[in-house]
């Protein structure tokens, strides 16, 4: 059984992809690594190291004792954190995507997920069902580091021949997590605070539409392209994805069937610019035509699904 390695294993989508991961793979085969040591706590169901992704030597070091064959390099400063310290970002974003392809050419690793996002788009793409291959001019120092990620990662298919593969995610929902920094992230605490009893402020204005995903659905597109053949991944920049599109309001209005008291303002701050910049909804065809991907939740089932679940769930 290949030995797989998950960089940034403890953060919103590493700590269930983690777990997905240990469920195929086995937990002994599993090495999940992130640089905080109490956030590996959680995930006793495998191999744990602490690991900071800029320790060239640590991180070759393990690829070489584990002999791990594929790494998920999750690690990241998302896009409203990173427009706080925009030069700490593109320098934590760049350089550990470029030693993780160097070191996958040089070790001959067998596969190499990176994760894109919808933040490669910017103000001058088309917004509606935006396409596969169209304009991207990023304003952000995240969707900058995306969009040159996606060329590197290309680059090193064509070049070397490394197995890379990308989704770009659209905003990730879950329950298992707390926010983590990123523009989306309002649909995730907006959750918590419904549950808690408490008033949400929205950082976002109401009618704010931006492409969404629930983490069942993350988890299984990420596992669908990585398990499909090679021949069916046509697309080594990175694939567009997607599932559902809302606004603040229609994720209120979906809670509130639940809890009739739940009440939201709204105060759009810095990310509300960054928000506009994203695209309304995505275009992912290609990603269903080359190797199969469905989605299996709408804002109603996901909304059902987190309500049930959060209030047993401890952080």
């Amino acid at each position: 059984m290949e030995r797989v390695l998950i960089i940034g294993a403890a953060g919103q989508l590493g700590s269930e992809l983690t777990q997905a991961l240990a469920n195929i793979y086995g937990g002994d085969n599993t090495i999940a690594t992130d640089i905080n040591p109490q956030s590996l706590e959680k995930l006793d169901f495998c191999k744990t190291s602490v690991l900071d992704v800029m320790d060239k030597n640590a991180v070759r070091k393990l690829v070489k004792e584990e002999n791990v064959k594929q790494i998920y390099h999750l690690a990241a400063v998302l896009s409203a954190t990173g427009e706080k310290n925009p030069l700490f970002a593109w320098h934590l974003n760049m350089e550990s995507l470029l030693f993780i392809l160097e070191l996958a050419k040089e070790e001959k690793l067998d596969k190499i997920y990176w994760p894109s996002s919808i933040a490669v788009f910017g103000p001058n793409t088309p917004k509606v069902n935006t396409p596969q291959y169209c304009v991207k001019e990023p304003n952000t120092v995240y969707g900058i580091s995306k969009q040159a990620g996606e060329r590197w990662c290309e680059y090193y298919f064509q070049k070397f021949g490394v197995d890379v593969r990308s989704l770009r995610y659209p905003g990730l929902i879950g329950y298992k997590s707390l926010p983590g920094g990123g523009t989306t992230d309002y649909a995730v605490d907006i959750y918590h605070k419904a549950i808690a009893g408490e008033h949400f402020v929205s950082f976002l204005s109401e009618d704010t539409y931006l492409p969404m995903m629930y983490m069942p659905d993350a988890i299984k597109a990420t596992l669908d392209l990585m398990h499909a053949p090679k021949e069916k991944v046509l697309i080594r920049s990175s694939y567009n994805l997607s599932a559902m599109t809302f606004s603040p309001k229609e994720i209120f209005e979906s809670i509130k069937t639940h809890y009739p008291d739940f009440t939201i303002s709204y105060q759009p701050d810095f990310r509300q610019a960054i928000a506009d910049s994203w695209p309304d909804s995505i275009d992912d065809s290609k990603a269903r035509e080359h190797w199969g991907w469905k989605h299996a939740y709408d804002l109603e089932k996901m909304t059902g699904d987190i309500l049930k679940h959060l209030p047993s769930y401890s952080f």
